[in-house]
C-alpha cells in the first residue's frame, strides 16, 4: 500500500514523465515504503544487537552485527531516494515504520543470548528478502529498471546476511 502522503509539485513544475505510469509509480513507491520499513527495522536490531551482545561469540558477532548495520544504514539512504525519485514521500517515523514493517522489534533484547539475536537477525533477513521479491516484481511488471536493479542488489546482501548467520547456529 502506498503512503497517502504524495509528493506536491510546486507551481509550475512539470509533471513526473519518466514512462511509468502515475499508478505504477504509486504502486512500486508503495512497495518500496514497506521495503524500506523493513530494512529499517533490520538496521535498528543488528544495531541493539550489535550494542547488546554477550558471551563466547562477543568479539565475533559484535564485528559482524557492526558491518551488516553499517551496510544497511547507507542503504536505506538509497532506498528512501526511489521513493523520492518516483514522486512519493518516503516514510520517515517510527510509528509509519512499525506500521509497514514484517519485522517485529524485541520487547526486551538485553535478556536475548548470542543464538537468538543471531537465529532472528537471520528471519529478519529473509523477511528483508521476501520484500524485495516484492518490489522487484511489482517494478519489474512496470519496466521500473533502476527500482529492479536496486532491490536486486538489496536482495543479494541479506541472502548473503542470512547465510553467513545461519551457519554460525548449524
Amino acid at each position: 500500500m502506498a503512503s497517502k502522503k504524495t509528493a506536491e509539485i510546486p507551481s509550475g513544475a512539470p509533471r513526473i514523465d519518466i514512462g511509468i505510469s502515475e499508478k505504477d509509480r504509486k504502486k512500486i513507491a508503495g512497495d518500496l515504503s514497506h521495503f524500506l520499513a523493513d530494512s529499517y527495522t533490520l538496521y535498528l536490531k543488528t544495531h541493539n544487537f550489535h550494542w547488546n551482545v554477550t558471551g563466547p561469540m562477543f568479539n565475533t558477532l559484535h564485528t559482524m552485527f557492526m558491518t551488516q548495520y553499517t551496510e544497511e544504514w547507507t542503504a536505506l539512504d538509497e532506498i528512501a531516494e526511489r521513493i523520492r525519485a518516483l514522486g512519493y514521500m518516503a516514510p520517515g517515523s517510527y510509528a509509519e515504520f512499525v506500521q509497514l514493517s514484517s519485522i517485529r522489534e524485541e520487547e526486551a533484547p538485553g535478556a536475548l543470548d548470542w543464538r537468538e539475536m543471531v537465529r532472528q537477525l537471520v528471519v529478519g533477513n529473509e523477511a528483508v528478502c521476501r520484500t524485495a521479491r516484492k518490489v522487484i516484481k511489482t517494478a519489474d511488471g512496470a519496466g521500473d529498471d533502476p527500482t529492479v536493479d536496486l532491490a536486486t542488489q538489496r536482495l543479494q546482501v541479506h541472502e548473503k546476511n542470512a547465510w553467513m548467520l545461519r551457519s554460525l547456529l548449524e
